[in-house]
């Protein structure tokens, strides 16, 4: 199943991202029993793709949802890339999520930016590209950040998924400018929850998203209790994730980290 055959007009796609666990199982039966239109499953820091391959294929495979690889520019040469690509073609995987990756010290890449990888990806895969509401971190200005959106989309790039935010606001106006620039393919919203201080400060830096004052009140309120920021990040969450649905979003990508409640909370208020 291609993923560019999942989004129709006037129907939100949910769908799911999982990450390679460093030990323990993933919860894929707990996934994939809410029936999201696909998962997708993060690579490495690393660029490795065979594991990330292996627990797709299994998702397709084992549990019947359609699955989607990632794949980046970090360690990746074009000698590389076409054997990474054989091996997720072997596996049954016909969808990748195309990226630039985070640079890693020492790595040496044949690609700079994302768009050269989808390039070079053969038109027999379902390609799905990164976008930033906010503008990516390293980008002078919005404007263009959505030139480069540009650029992928006429790369090849089928479908957009959001890196995360917070505030719908942002997100809609940022669709808004994306399709007065010409891109007409489907923009998928990515969603985090808030589960502690720690990760959302994290996320913060590395990604450069704002906090909405929502937000920080929550931060704030439950400073001195984990459990409860979390149960309250995660329902903030799925109010978030609602609000995209009734207006009309083409898909909500829910970064679960992999924790199963996370998505069965979310799906239940979409």
């Amino acid at each position: 199943m291609r993923i560019r055959d999942l989004y129709t007009p006037g129907k939100t796609v949910l769908s799911l991202e999982v990450f390679p666990p460093k030990d323990g199982a993933l919860p894929l039966p707990e996934l994939a029993a809410l029936r999201p239109a696909f998962i997708s499953v993060t690579v490495h820091a690393s660029g490795d793709v065979d594991g990330t391959s292996a627990i797709a294929a299994e998702i397709q495979n084992r549990h019947g949802v359609p699955s989607m690889a990632h794949m980046t520019c970090v360690n990746s040469t074009r000698a590389s890339v076409r054997q990474s690509l054989a091996l997720v073609r072997e596996r049954g995987i016909e969808n990748i999520l195309a990226l630039r990756g985070d640079p890693v010290e020492g790595a040496v890449s044949g690609y700079r930016y994302a768009e050269e990888l989808i390039r070079d990806i053969p038109k027999n895969f379902c390609v799905g590209a990164a976008c930033y509401p906010e503008g990516h971190i390293e980008s002078s200005d919005p404007e263009s950040d959505i030139d480069f959106l540009k650029r992928k989309q006429d790369a090849g790039a089928s479908f957009f998924i959001s890196q995360l935010f917070f505030d719908n606001a942002v997100f809609l106006r940022f669709t808004e400018r994306a399709k007065a620039r010409g891109i007409h393919i489907p923009i998928s919203a990515g969603v985090m929850p808030v589960l502690s201080r720690k990760q959302i400060e994290k996320m913060i830096f590395l990604c450069g998203a704002s906090l909405p004052a929502r937000v920080v009140r929550l931060l704030y309120r439950f400073q001195n209790s984990a459990e409860d920021l979390r149960k309250a990040g995660i329902e903030l969450a799925a109010e978030q994730a609602r609000e995209l649905c009734e207006t009309g979003a083409d898909g909500v990508h829910i970064y679960t980290m992999n924790n199963p409640e996370v998505a069965q909370w979310i799906f239940s208020h979409c």
